[in-house]
C-alpha cells in the first residue's frame, strides 16, 4: 500500500466561517439519511459528555456514547460533462465529532484507481489540517470468494481507513487516475496528457466518518446497536480457558518466561529447559481481549467461524496513518471495528490480532485468542491462517522495534500451539487472489507478508523487511 502523508497544519480556523450553517443530516449506518428523516435528524447529536434536555427543559438520562457513522455521498467536482465521474468529493463543512475517516462504495469487487485526500478540523482547536492522502485500495483485505461472509450481499468496497484524531468538519476529493499513472499528485505535468484514459471513479461513493465512542463497554442490555448481554458473555466464553471470565488482559501464565527472560533470548541466551521443551511453543504473551478495548459486540454478527488449524501468520499494517497515540489504541480499534463491520459489511473486525507501536497485543475477530479463527484479512489465504495487523502505515516509516518484537512473541506462541515452526515454510491451498489461482497450492513462510498472498503494498515496504528478524526471533522465543 502506498504510504499516508504526514499532517501538517492548513487553512487557520478562521476560514471555519465558510463552513455551511446547517450541520448535515447523520446517518446510523453507512447509507445517506432519506430525505422525509432530514428534518428530524437535522441538528447533530450532542457528543459524548454533553447534557441532553428533554422539551419541559429537564435534563434527560445520558444514553452510552457507544460510538456512530456519519455517512455522507459524494458530489461530482469536475466541470468536465464528457467526464462527470472523474472527480468527486464535498466541500468543507461542519459535522459531528468523529475520529476516522473512510470512503465506501457499492461494489466489493470494483476498484477505486485513483487519488483520495482528505482535511479535517481538530476538533479542540479548530485547525485545519493539510491534505491527506487514504490508502484507495483496500479489496486485498476481505473474506474469501464463495464464503457466507463474501456472499452476504452486505459487503461493499472500500478504502483503508485514516486516523485522524478527535475532528468536527472535513472536507475530501477523489481523484481518478490511470492505475500505472506517474504523473504528479495533482495530474497537472505535460506528460500527463498523455496517458491512458482514466477509469471511472466506483458508483455510489460515500464518505464515512466515524466516532468511535467513550472508552469501555456498556453495561449488558444497554441499547447500542442491537443486543448485547449474549454476545459479551459468548467473546467473554471464547477466552475462557485463558483467563477468568470478564478479563480485560490475558496475562502470561504465571510458569511462563517474564518480559525480563524474553529480554534474555533476545541477546541469545537460552534456558535448557526452553531448548528441550516438546513441543516448540513460546510462552503466551499478554493480550488485551475485546472487552478490554472496548468493543461493542452487538455490532458484529452472532456466533463464531473457525477454520481447521493455524499454519502461517500473515503480516499486516493498518494504512491509517502513524499520527496516534498509544492511550489512543482502543479508540483507534473500536474506529477499525465499527469501520469494517457497518461501513464494509464485514460479520466482525477482519484481523485475529492487533499490535500497536509501543508493541501491545489485542485480540482481533472474536472467537477465542488461541483457537484458529477464520478471519478476513488476506484474500485467498483466511483458512488455516491468522492475521496480525500493525496499526499504522509502514511503507515509509520504519515500524518499532517493540511491534517487531510483539509480532515475534504473538507468532512464537500461537504458531506454537499448532506445531509450526516460525522460520519454516508451509502450503496453503488458494481461495482464490490476484497473485495466485483458484485452488493453486502455494509454498509460503510460515510467518508472511500480505504481499505475500496477493499483489499488494501491505504491509509496507519497511514492515515487509523487518519480518525475517520477526521469525529468527519467534524462533528463539520457541527454544529452537
Amino acid at each position: 500500500m502506498r504510504g499516508f502523508l504526514a499532517s501538517s497544519i492548513g487553512v487557520t480556523c478562521a476560514a471555519a466561517l465558510a463552513l455551511p450553517l446547517t450541520p448535515p443530516a447523520l446517518a446510523a449506518t453507512a447509507r445517506p439519511v432519506p430525505a422525509d428523516e432530514a428534518a428530524t435528524t437535522a441538528r447533530p447529536a450532542p457528543h459524548a459528555g454533553t447534557p441532553v434536555t428533554t422539551p419541559s427543559g429537564r435534563r434527560a438520562a445520558e444514553p452510552y456514547a457507544a460510538g456512530s457513522t456519519q455517512s455522507f455521498p459524494l458530489e461530482p467536482r469536475t466541470h468536465d460533462r464528457a467526464t462527470p465521474s472523474a472527480e468527486q468529493g464535498l466541500l468543507r463543512r461542519a459535522v459531528r465529532h468523529f475520529s476516522l475517516v473512510g470512503v465506501v462504495w457499492d461494489d466489493p469487487e470494483a476498484e477505486l484507481h485513483g487519488r483520495v485526500q482528505v482535511r479535517t478540523r481538530d476538533a479542540g482547536t479548530g485547525t485545519w489540517s493539510g491534505w491527506q492522502d487514504v490508502e484507495p485500495h483496500n479489496a486485498d483485505h476481505a473474506a474469501d470468494p464463495d464464503t457466507p461472509e463474501r456472499a452476504s450481499g452486505r459487503v461493499r468496497g472500500a478504502t483503508a481507513p485514516l486516523w485522524v484524531g478527535d475532528s468536527d468538519g472535513v472536507e475530501i476529493r477523489v481523484r481518478s487516475e490511470p492505475e500505472d499513472s506517474a504523473a504528479d499528485s495533482a495530474g497537472q505535468t505535460a506528460g500527463a496528457r498523455h496517458l491512458p484514459a482514466a477509469p471511472p471513479l466506483p458508483p455510489g461513493l460515500r464518505l464515512e466518518l466515524v466516532d468511535p465512542g467513550e472508552d469501555g463497554d456498556p453495561p449488558d442490555g444497554a441499547a447500542a446497536d442491537g443486543p448485547r448481554g449474549g454476545l459479551n458473555a459468548e467473546a467473554s466464553a471464547a477466552n475462557a480457558d485463558l483467563a477468568p471470565l470478564g478479563a480485560t488482559e490475558i496475562a502470561a501464565p504465571s510458569r511462563a518466561e517474564t518480559e525480563q527472560e524474553y529480554l534474555t533470548l533476545d541477546r541469545g541466551g537460552l534456558t535448557e529447559r526452553r531448548r528441550q521443551a516438546k513441543p516448540y511453543v513460546g510462552p503466551r504473551p499478554g493480550i488485551v481481549t475485546r472487552r478490554g478495548w472496548g468493543a461493542n459486540e452487538g455490532l458484529r454478527e452472532s456466533g463464531f467461524r473457525y477454520t481447521k488449524k493455524v499454519q502461517a501468520a500473515f503480516v499486516h499494517h493498518t494504512a491509517s496513518g502513524n499520527n496516534y497515540r498509544c492511550s489512543q489504541v482502543p479508540s483507534l480499534i473500536r474506529s477499525i471495528y465499527r469501520y469494517h463491520v457497518k461501513s464494509m459489511g464485514w460479520r466482525d473486525i477482519g484481523y485475529n490480532f492487533l499490535i500497536d507501536k509501543c508493541g501491545k497485543i489485542y485480540e482481533g475477530r472474536a472467537g477465542g485468542v488461541a483457537k484458529p479463527v477464520l478471519g478476513a484479512h488476506t484474500l485467498g489465504f483466511n483458512s488455516n491462517s491468522m492475521g496480525i495487523a500493525v496499526l499504522g502505515s509502514y511503507g515509509a516509516t520504519k515500524p518499532s522495534k517493540s511491534a517487531v518484537n510483539a509480532i515475534a512473541r504473538l507468532t512464537a506462541w500461537k504458531l506454537g500451539l499448532y506445531r509450526m515452526n516460525p522460520k519454516g515454510k508451509t502450503n496453503l491451498k488458494s481461495a482464490g487472489s490476484n497473485l495466485h489461482r483458484k485452488g493453486k497450492k502455494v509454498r509460503l513462510n510460515v510467518i508472511s507478508g500480505h504481499r505475500d498472498g496477493f499483489a499488494t503494498e501491505c504491509p509496507g515496504r519497511k514492515l515487509y523487511g523487518e519480518l525475517g528478524s520477526a521469525r529468527s526471533k519467534a524462533a528463539r522465543y520457541q527454544g529452537r
